[in-house]
């Protein structure tokens, strides 16, 4: 007769062996970081049909939040949507033998605060790698810069115009026009265009 062994602590008989740290944590909840100012930086909503996946993911993206350093919090419960469709069976006479159907979608919110750009981006490519079948998920990103916006937005217009210059005049061929317009005169001026036309 095994020892029993209490799966969660890893404490039994004497003799029984103690799970590992990084396996106890599996059965506890994940683990959260305090937010310094509190200011959102990200919302993750997730979409799914079956209620198990759905937990299973927002305990996954909580755990990968705590392991980038980003204060996350969630899930909240959001309100479901229902869907339902009535189809007919059959056709002509047989229109009374109808047929429902209801889809019940299930979503939960998960909100990062005081996350930098960087790190909320490669958060969310890494749950976008490791998606778990059967989850939709949309995020919004907010990012937040200095005062001086505008003046750097300028700058980088003007850079931008010379740039996109130097790309239209290769494509569009604008200088090779003096080229063109001599040889357009010499056919014009040429013995052989005046007989044709003349």
């Amino acid at each position: 007769m095994q020892p029993e062994i209490n799966i969660k602590t890893g404490q039994g008989d004497k003799e029984a062996l103690r799970l590992p740290r990084a396996v106890q944590a599996v059965y506890l909840r994940p683990l959260r970081r305090t937010p310094t100012y509190g200011v959102p930086s990200c919302d993750l909503q997730l979409r799914s049909y079956s209620v198990p996946n759905l937990e299973f993911f927002c305990d996954f993206a909580l755990r990968a939040a705590y392991y980038l350093g980003l204060p996350a919090f969630g899930p909240v419960p959001l309100p479901k949507i229902t869907e339902r469709w009535t189809v007919p069976k059959s056709h002509f006479i047989f229109k009374k033998s109808q047929e429902n159907f209801e889809r019940v979608t299930r979503r939960r919110l998960l909100q990062i605060r005081d996350g930098h750009p960087d790190t909320v981006q490669i958060w969310l490519a890494f749950l976008q790698k490791h998606a778990y079948y059967g989850i939709g998920m949309k995020a919004n990103v907010w990012e937040y810069n200095k005062l001086d916006v505008g003046k750097e937005l300028d700058a980088d217009a003007k850079s931008m115009e010379e740039l996109v210059e130097k790309k239209m005049a290769a494509h569009l061929g604008r200088d090779k026009i003096e080229g063109t317009v001599q040889k357009v005169q010499e056919l014009l001026e040429s013995e052989r265009f005046r007989q044709r036309y003349n």
